[in-house]
């Protein structure tokens, strides 16, 4: 099975399911992207681990679904300390926000930027585990601030920098290794970032949204989700993260762990780069 026939396979399943590709990618925890690149036969070579992701899914096997063509080997790389499978944080990693979305909320609301961080932090954890909807969360951060209404979202979006360093090394990254993306998140937020082509657009074998799956970094629970998800033992994984808190709690995992500093992205890439170099 070619390409364009794996693509039609998958079309014929996920409309047999009854599923929308927006709905199979929730399910699925693939980007939209990724999903109608498959389908239209776009992507040549897609992970084994993404097309698992879609049978489970969609309720079927891999055999099902692939036919005679289910790849017996992994040609992805390893880097030379054993890491086969490279996790991306998305703010601080990926993307900046803080600062301006604070700071232009500062302004619409005339609260000091200072009391607007302590008010979105009290329930930040909350919203980023699905536990809080974004309309109650948009409701009560109004009440703290005196504002009628007002949707995150949309200051994030709009306040929101894509670190351009990093979206050639994840492009270069993806190439040779499987790659996933593991974020503390609100939800919604990844869809429409890859929608508005914030995020660099490659085939995710996996993405960890944190609202999704119940759990946030540092908690041990979303790591055992991701290497559940990476299907690698844990000393084959590699995080890079701006936080030391989650860098720390991963390494107690097994992981492998990368700081990135995004006030020295450059810095930052060149370090990650060397640590990918891959094993011959």
């Amino acid at each position: 099975m070619d390409e364009v026939g794996l693509g039609k396979s998958l079309q014929d399943a996920r409309k047999k399911a009854g599923l929308t590709q927006q709905e199979l990618c929730q399910k699925a925890s693939l980007s939209y992207s990724t999903l109608a690149k498959i389908e239209r036969g776009a992507i040549k070579s897609p992970s084994i681990f993404t097309i698992q992701s879609i049978a489970g899914a969609l309720g079927t096997s891999l055999s099902e679904l692939m036919g005679d063509s289910i790849p017996s080997t992994d040609t992805k790389k390893r880097t030379r300390s054993g890491v086969r499978f490279v996790y991306f944080d998305i703010n601080g990693v990926l993307v900046r926000f803080f600062h301006r979305a604070f700071g232009q909320l500062a302004k619409d609301s005339d609260v000091p930027a200072d009391k607007i961080e302590t008010a979105f932090w009290h329930y930040n954890d909350a919203v980023c585990r699905g536990e809080l909807k974004m309309e109650a969360f948009n409701r009560v951060f109004a009440e703290r601030l005196g504002m009628k209404a007002l949707d995150w979202q949309s200051y994030y979006m709009e306040a929101i920098d894509p670190i351009e360093e990093m979206r050639e090394l994840v492009v270069w990254t993806a190439e040779r290794y499987h790659v996933g993306l593991l974020s503390n998140i609100m939800p919604g937020f990844i869809d429409e970032m890859f929608e508005h082509k914030i995020l660099p657009d490659v085939a995710y074998d996996a993405i960890i949204d944190s609202s999704k799956v119940g759990a946030i970094k540092p908690e041990p629970r979303i790591y055992e989700i991701a290497q559940d998800w990476a299907e690698c033992e844990p000393a084959e994984i590699l995080l890079i993260d701006d936080s030391r808190a989650n860098l720390m709690a991963a390494e107690r995992m097994g992981w492998k762990v990368l700081w990135f500093d995004d006030y020295r992205p450059e810095e930052s890439v060149q370090h990650v780069r060397m640590a990918l170099e891959p094993d011959v």
